[in-house]
């Protein structure tokens, strides 16, 4: 196994009548952020003729950024910047909850197949409050030996995204040639993630399965990645400087403290104008419902101790 930390997918409903299944790898118990991705959830290839697909209704959002990318389908987003646009294949969104936000997600009518992923990024302290805010992104094609990458978020291969970050991060797809091998030069502050889509593909000396999530942490300047089979494969590659602040996550709210998680659930249960209202949803349900709060106290996620050394992780 070498360096690479192997993480699983689990499968768990999104929220709404429809439930749709994803596939999570990130938060685990085994390993909450990378860098500042902090959620990584992998759904697809969904015939939407017999599943219905997408239908998010209405919710809130606080100090986190959503990443919205799609390898197959539509999806309709509405949310209280005012934004109403569609998430397309090759076309990067992503909203900026700051301070609060509230946004919906449908696939399209006209969508048969639904395939792809939706992340998240903690928002450093700096920047948690700030306004509300939506990015809509076409990152160009851009060709390596061996492979073809789209840079969604920081700098890869002497490219750089003009998508805003609050911290230094690193998010990309990569469609890897047939039987071939690439070696890509980053940065060794970062710690790294290869999420694969379709494959396997080999990280460094590690094997890894569709949905699963390989982690490599800071101190490598080169990433090697093979694709073991005959057919293109694809990955996203996520990258970050180390998160130095302890994450309070719950449901879909991202804080510090358990207080402010309270206050963040009882104003979006109040309708408060912390979050806006979105217009134009039309679905069954007009807004998520809060879940209760557990019995005990939030405890905010960090990566495990020793997490530089393979054999802390377990």
């Amino acid at each position: 196994m070498g360096d690479v930390q192997l993480i699983t997918s689990r499968e768990v409903p999104l929220g709404g009548p429809r439930a749709m299944r994803v596939r999570r790898t990130l938060p685990q118990r085994a390993r909450s952020l990378i860098g500042a991705w902090c959620f990584v959830d992998h759904y697809g290839p969904d015939d939407v003729s017999s599943t219905g697909g997408m239908d998010v209704p209405p919710h809130p959002h606080t100090g986190l950024q959503t990443v919205s990318w799609l390898f197959t389908g539509e999806i309709e987003h509405r949310d209280t910047t005012g934004a109403h646009a569609l998430v397309r294949p090759g076309e990067v969104n992503i909203m900026t909850a700051g301070h609060g936000v509230a946004h919906s997600e449908v696939s399209t009518p006209g969508c048969d197949t639904l395939h792809g992923v939706q992340l998240w990024t903690v928002l450093p302290e700096a920047s948690r409050h700030s306004t509300r805010d939506f990015t809509h992104h076409v990152p160009e094609p851009l060709a390596l030996q061996g492979a073809e990458a789209r840079v969604l978020i920081g700098s890869l291969a002497g490219h750089t995204s003009p998508v805003p970050a609050y911290s230094p991060l690193l998010g990309a797809e990569l469609l890897l040639d047939p039987d071939t091998e690439i070696v890509l030069d980053v940065e060794p502050d970062f710690e790294h993630g290869v999420l694969v889509d379709a494959g396997p593909v080999r990280l460094q000396q590690t094997e890894l399965e569709p949905s699963e999530l390989g982690y490599l942490g800071p101190g490598h300047d080169r990433l090697r990645l093979t694709n073991l089979t005959d057919r293109p494969a694809r990955v996203m590659l996520l990258g970050g400087e180390p998160f130095p602040e302890p994450v309070m996550m719950w449901w879909n709210f991202i804080g510090r403290t358990h207080e402010e998680i309270v206050d963040y659930r009882t104003e979006w249960e109040a309708g408060s104008e912390r979050f806006g209202r979105v217009q134009g949803y039309t679905g069954s349900v007009q807004r998520l419902p809060a879940p209760p709060m557990p019995k005990v106290r939030l405890k905010p996620r960090m990566n495990p101790p020793g997490d530089g050394d393979p054999s802390a992780w377990g």
